[in-house]
């Protein structure tokens, strides 16, 4: 959906409690969309003024209202109403649904009493809450019925309608680092390359790095780099694209040698170059200047 630059586009999550509105607003704020849980109603139409006059750049707004916000809620119709007024201001109402049995079952799982029954029945709350709930269905652009989804549906399914080009710019961060200062702890999936000759026993390349091109050569000389460039190359060109339809926002991918000097380093270059043919992509050599002789 293609929105104008200076429009901001605000999605309101709402629906039966238990169809799934924790996941929605994950999906959302993976999409790149500043999200709210839980915003009363009646504030909504000031947020959106207050975000404005910050400066702040937050075009994409998801927000969850639900009936934990109490009275709050019966006055979401008129927040809706007074905001489709505002001439900058594109609203969207995604509403959650899933049947009585499904959700009974999803109650039970957790454990939990239903907001609007709490210590009696859960159907009999679902059903009061259906009630309530009925006039802004028939507002809703987008009825989910996530009866038959698994949470990773649901995200896909998000994915799917409110994704836009500049939005769902998924980022492939390559990264390197040295095992002797520790793993990096925000990596998905970290490979480690000291099986590789290693270019600091050759007195000439000992001071230089992967970022030069006599080490980055002599890695990549061998046998034992060619077979992993292929093997990981098959692997990436399968995993990436899964990651990409689960609505995955980045992937950090981690090469380390001992120190993080040589071989880490000509590996992140080399696909770091490799993933850009295709990919959003960022290198990082963490320890490339913890250099200690």
């Amino acid at each position: 959906m293609d929105k104008h630059t200076d429009e901001t586009e605000l999605i309101i999550i709402t629906g039966m409690s238990g169809a799934g509105k924790t996941v929605a607003i994950q999906s959302f704020e993976d999409l790149g969309f500043f999200t709210i849980d839980n915003l009363p109603p009646a504030l909504l139409l000031t947020f959106i003024k207050l975000m404005r006059d910050s400066g702040k750049s937050m075009k994409r707004v998801a927000a969850v209202m639900d009936l934990r916000g109490g009275d709050f809620f019966d006055s979401l119709v008129d927040a809706i109403d007074n905001i489709s007024k505002e001439p900058k201001v594109s609203t969207t109402i995604l509403f959650l649904d899933a049947d009585n049995q499904t959700l009974v079952s999803r109650y039970k799982e957790s454990r939990r009493s239903h907001p609007l029954s709490p210590g009696g029945l859960v159907l009999g709350g679902i059903k009061k809450e259906r009630d309530m709930l009925m006039d802004l269905q028939g507002r809703a652009k987008y009825i989910y019925n996530t009866s038959s989804m698994t949470p990773r549906q649901l995200r896909e399914k998000i994915v799917s309608d409110f994704a836009t080009q500049s939005s769902n710019k998924f980022t492939v961060n390559v990264m390197s680092f040295g095992f002797k200062h520790g793993i990096p702890i925000d990596a998905d999936l970290v490979f480690d390359v000291r099986f590789l000759p290693n270019p600091y026993y050759i007195e000439d390349l000992k001071p230089l790095s992967g970022l030069d091109e006599p080490v980055s050569s002599y890695v990549l000389q061998w046998g034992e780099t060619q077979t992993l460039i292929s093997k990981l190359s098959d692997l990436f060109d399968f995993i990436i694209p899964q990651y990409k339809n689960e609505g995955k926002a980045q992937l950090v991918i981690a090469f380390g040698c001992t120190g993080g000097q040589h071989r880490s380093v000509t590996l992140a270059e080399y696909y770091g170059k490799l993933l850009a043919e295709n990919n959003k992509t960022i290198i990082t050599h963490r320890d490339v200047k913890t250099r200690k002789g």
